[in-house]
């Protein structure tokens, strides 16, 4: 709706996982990081968690963009499947074809698979999103997953992405099991106050700016208050000014357009004869 007003090409602050607008915060290269050297260095099973919004996801495909074609991946976005269809899923998403459908049958399909990788010296990536909705049986699924290795190196790295309960679930005394087999691990912290602004900017610049776009220093304390540092939160915020001051005709994004749309989203509206 505003797109043409501030001569962008995208809308900047879509809350969808678009890996091109992906902000490499200081949290966010620490995470890709050891992401790659968890996949890389075949280390099995990979945890990355974070709170609602910090970007995990926009994170995960940002990774398989970053993946060269010696990386075979697959991923699962909706885990809650019985134990038969996440594996079904899996092998599905690494394009194998599926005639018979038990568990033997596509345990043996994966198998072969991983074998066939690894004498070529490539690698297979399994991302699984939501990872706290799994439960115990599935959870078990997976660790057994990790048993496909030779006697050198893990055939599959497996990626746990999920919310601060994954690490809850996982510390179970029931998945202790799992939990030691667990290499890598990274918590996402939200942004920095100091790195709202480059945040805004850098999505901004991304979808077509000219950098006539302004957010003062206030309305961008006001962000951070309201947001503190979620980049979903940021998102739904910073589109709602952009509409205002698509309203209003301005370039400037003030304290005052940030403070109404707080109040917006809030329920709060205030009324003016």
């Amino acid at each position: 709706m505003y797109k043409e007003f501030y001569g962008l090409q995208e809308l900047p602050f879509n809350i969808t996982s678009d890996p091109n607008f992906l902000f490499l915060s200081k949290r966010h290269k620490e995470a890709f990081s050891h992401l790659l050297y968890g996949i890389q260095d075949r280390k099995g099973i990979l945890e990355i968690t974070g709170e609602i919004g910090t970007g995990k996801t926009t994170l995960c495909r940002a990774l398989l963009n970053r993946l060269d074609d010696r990386v075979r991946t697959a991923i699962i976005l909706n885990p809650n499947l019985s134990e038969l269809q996440l594996l079904e899923a899996i092998l599905e998403d690494f394009d194998l074809q599926l005639e018979q459908r038990t568990k033997k049958v596509l345990l043996s399909k994966l198998n072969k698979l991983l074998l066939n990788l690894a004498s070529l010296g490539d690698n297979a990536v399994l991302i699984i999103d939501e990872a706290q909705n799994l439960n115990r049986n599935q959870l078990e699924q997976i660790r057994l997953l990790t048993n496909l290795e030779t006697e050198k190196e893990k055939l599959l790295q497996i990626v746990l992405v999920g919310q601060p309960e994954l690490r809850e679930k996982l510390a179970s005394l029931k998945l202790r099991q799992l939990n030691q087999r667990i290499s890598v691990r990274y918590h996402i912290l939200p942004l920095d106050k100091d790195e709202i602004k480059k945040y805004i900017d850098h999505r901004l610049k991304v979808a077509g700016s000219d950098g006539r776009i302004i957010f003062s220093a206030e309305a961008i304390e006001e962000i951070f208050t309201y947001s503190n540092g979620i980049p979903r939160l940021i998102n739904i915020l910073c589109d709602r000014a952009l509409l205002a001051g698509f309203v209003l005709e301005r370039m400037d994004i003030t304290y005052d357009i940030i403070k109404r749309c707080v109040n917006e989203l809030e329920g709060r509206y205030e009324y003016h004869k």
